[in-house]
């Protein structure tokens, strides 16, 4: 790459028990990025406490352009610095770097388009940060799929697209200039759709209060025959679009990412603690040591170094971040379940990871050991 990357691409050798560090404190912007996000993490609760700010500071900062290569406006990041900077940003702060996964979602599916002119018309606002895009697909893939009748539905015809119906999880639907949204023909191929969100018939909900991050405002959207020119038409009419491109799929190893992040954040409060509490160092080295261990196998999993079960690596960063963050509540006490106290927006975030596009296997295995049942 022609870049000096502040994101070091290496592997740890020896998992260890100290948390790997990947030097990124190096760098000026990204260490002080992630102090900014950590400091206004607390603030991100409920639904009017939409993370402008921290999105903000984060576009400028070009964190939208690690994902692009250099001839589309971005920085040109490969895939091993992209997962490190994802891993510092969830530790800082969860909310903000959900709501940037579904932003950066939207961008690369633009971006990994053959449709030039809904990248030329989008592109360039979303990358500096002057427009916000989102992403609607996640009923194409888990939470739709169990319908008769798909959530989503689309008229194709030969100067426009007419869509009806309900995208049941977007992510900052009432904040989005843009949503890219899933829908399925008459003869049950899919399409995506760039929909700008200020066409007739578009209808965001302001945000749904969530057990944990409320304030990324996900919420239903609904389209009441909603006329789009074709020329916004990403993908399709295809089966399986979302293969489609290189916009990837709903999940994955990011959202094994973003939940290892987490578990980071806990482990670091816990060596915190157990610098002034013996009975804290071996279960933190413990937990440090399987936290490493799976950064490691994630790492060489985004480089293409392995093959590797993303089913098992989901399975392992659920479990984990269950684990890290309920030592880090044992830790703190009485004084983690008052409100307002980090452990205790740790523990309610871990559970998101039981829901956000978590295949049925991984739920499954999930239950089997909260169950003790061998597997």
């Amino acid at each position: 790459m022609s870049h000096e990357s502040p994101l070091p691409n290496d592997v740890p050798e020896q998992p260890t028990g100290e948390i790997a560090s990947d030097d990124c404190s190096s760098d000026a912007h990204i260490a002080t990025l992630c102090q900014q996000l950590k400091q206004s993490a607390a603030r991100h609760r409920g639904v009017a406490d939409w993370p402008w700010t921290s999105l903000s500071m984060c576009a400028r900062k070009g964190v939208c352009r690690w994902f692009l290569p250099t001839d589309q406006g971005g920085l040109g990041y490969n895939a091993v610095e992209q997962t490190l900077g994802y891993l510092r940003l969830a530790q800082a702060d969860l909310v903000t770097t959900f709501v940037i996964t579904q932003w950066v979602g939207a961008i690369k599916r633009i971006a990994g388009s053959e449709n030039r002119f809904a990248s030329d018309r989008w592109l360039p606002s979303l990358l500096a940060g002057n427009q916000f895009a989102t992403v609607g697909i996640s009923h194409l893939t888990t939470s739709g799929r169990h319908l008769d009748q798909p959530p989503m539905r689309v008229e194709m015809h030969s100067s426009s697209v007419v869509l009806s119906g309900v995208v049941p999880w977007v992510t900052g639907a009432a904040y989005a200039d843009l949503i890219v949204v899933g829908a399925v023909t008459g003869d049950g191929e899919q399409v995506l759709v760039a929909v700008p969100t200020n066409l007739a018939g578009v209808s965001a909900g302001q945000g749904a209060e969530l057990i944990a991050l409320s304030a990324s405002c996900t919420d239903k959207v609904r389209f009441n025959q909603v006329n789009v020119d074709r020329r916004y038409v990403l993908a399709g009419p295809i089966d399986n679009v979302l293969s489609s491109g290189s916009g990837g799929t709903a999940g994955g190893l990011q959202t094994s990412t973003l939940a290892l992040g987490l578990a980071y954040a806990a482990l670091e409060y816990l060596q915190e603690e157990s610098m002034r509490r013996q009975d804290l160092v071996q279960p933190t080295s413990q937990l440090t040591k399987e936290a490493n261990e799976l950064k490691f196998q994630l790492l060489a999993a985004v480089a293409g170094e392995t093959q590797c079960d993303a089913g098992q690596l989901r399975g392992s960063a659920n479990s984990l971040v269950m684990r890290a963050t309920q030592a880090a509540m044992m830790a703190a006490k009485g004084a983690g379940f008052v409100e307002g106290h980090p452990v205790g927006r740790w523990c309610r975030q871990a559970l998101f990871f039981l829901v956000w596009s978590c295949p049925q296997p991984v739920a499954q295995a999930h239950l089997c050991e909260l169950a003790r049942i061998a597997q």
